[in-house]
């Protein structure tokens, strides 16, 4: 049977998931990990390793990424710039109606200080990350501080955005403006488990979702997406379904991370059905080992929350197959405002203290540091090629 990843006794009937038997004789690691194309059941087979079994996958993450997009960590200078958010995702702590949290937004200066010390430290990508606003004012500031900071890199920094669903012609501004990566998360492929974590309203709409990823694609962004790993009602079908959702998509860069749950909000309640934390952490970790296997020139971001759990968990990420981390250079005073979740790592560390810490921790796990380059991801330059749109490679 799949495994169930909580205790899902409070379902009505019509809300239990159909579960489908698994062929035992599949659960070798080692006759798994020897296919070209692994389907929807050797990947469940692969998530439900054990620890020690575990360590066969790891292993040969490691290999294809070493072959893949070689043994290089590329950083993303993270400027979290507000917390303001018209959404109300039953599990985010910047949730709309969490009426506890200091809400906060960074003045332009500050955001392009912080663009400017990537800058100057040899970074070469910064994220701009927010609540989802999509106001007059939001879209038209966002393009000017694209712009701002394309001018004060001299066209140096890569921009990523990560700023939720806009309109189509919203994005394409920002686009022409400069921004190049778009992270857009899911959270869920499924729509039966998405719509559970989210209210029943057109303002959290999974076809809507949907859509702002391939606009997003059509324009022409490196489009990256992700899932929260160990959610109520989550099964290992479901993170099967999102393996394979990211390869179907055609993603070029992913980020996820283990659920943790805040106490501001809706499914909190649930806390006590969850898995205990740190084998949502080691699930984890087989979700990033599995993608690059089975997307090898991809990104993937190996996410601050696994350090929530493990102080070593990035870096342990970066071992078994990510090859992004997002140093955080938001000014410090307000990085305790932008909890998604409790226990977030390095709130009151400085900018410097962040990246001298991480420059020693990826060398222990094997990686050099790209500094200089963008570290824009391969597949989505084969991508590319392979529409006939353009043919230089990944810088």
């Amino acid at each position: 049977m799949y495994k169930k990843l909580g205790d899902d006794s409070h379902f009505s009937d019509k809300n239990i998931f159909i579960y489908f038997g698994i062929n035992q004789t599949m659960k070798n690691p080692d006759s798994i990990l020897s296919k070209n194309t692994l389907d929807k059941d050797d990947i469940i087979a692969l998530l439900e390793l054990d620890e020690k079994d575990s360590l066969k996958l790891f292993a040969k993450a490691t290999e294809v990424k070493s072959k893949s997009v070689g043994k290089i960590t590329y950083f993303r200078g993270l400027i979290e710039f507000s917390n303001h958010c018209s959404k109300n995702c039953l599990y985010c702590g910047i949730r709309a109606g969490n009426e506890h949290t200091h809400r906060y937004e960074l003045d332009d200066e500050s955001i392009l200080y912080a663009a400017q010390f990537a800058y100057d430290r040899n970074y070469a990508s910064i994220v701009l990350q927010s609540g989802e606003i999509s106001s007059t004012r939001f879209i038209d500031r966002i393009d000017n501080l694209i712009k701002k900071i394309k001018e004060l890199s001299d066209n140096k920094l890569g921009i990523t955005l990560s700023v939720g669903e806009q309109s189509y012609e919203t994005y394409k501004r920002w686009f022409d403006s400069g921004g190049h990566r778009y992270l857009l998360r899911v959270e869920s492929s499924t729509p039966e488990l998405y719509n559970r974590i989210h209210p029943q309203n057109a303002h959290h709409s999974f076809d809507v979702r949907m859509e702002a990823l391939q606009n997003l694609k059509k324009i022409g962004y490196q489009t990256g997406t992700g899932v929260m790993i160990g959610l109520p009602w989550q099964t290992t079908e479901h993170l099967a379904n999102d393996l394979l959702f990211f390869r179907e998509f055609d993603v070029d860069m992913v980020g996820m991370g283990p659920f943790i749950e805040h106490s501001e909000t809706p499914l909190y309640e649930y806390r006590n059905t969850l898995l205990p934390l740190k084998q949502r952490l080691h699930l984890a970790f087989k979700m990033i080992a599995i993608l690059r296997i089975i997307m090898p020139d991809i990104n993937i971001a190996a996410a601050t929350a696994l350090q929530a759990i493990d102080p070593m968990g990035r870096e342990k990420a970066i071992r078994y197959g990510a090859n992004v981390i997002m140093p955080n250079i938001t000014p410090t005073t307000n990085r305790k405002n932008y909890q998604l979740y409790e226990n977030k790592p390095c709130i009151d560390e400085g900018a410097d203290d962040c990246v001298s810490c991480l420059e020693k921790r990826i060398e222990m796990a094997g990686d050099s540091i790209g500094y200089g380059k963008w570290g824009d991801s391969r597949h989505f330059y084969e991508r590319m090629k392979n529409a006939g749109i353009f043919t230089s490679e990944a810088e």
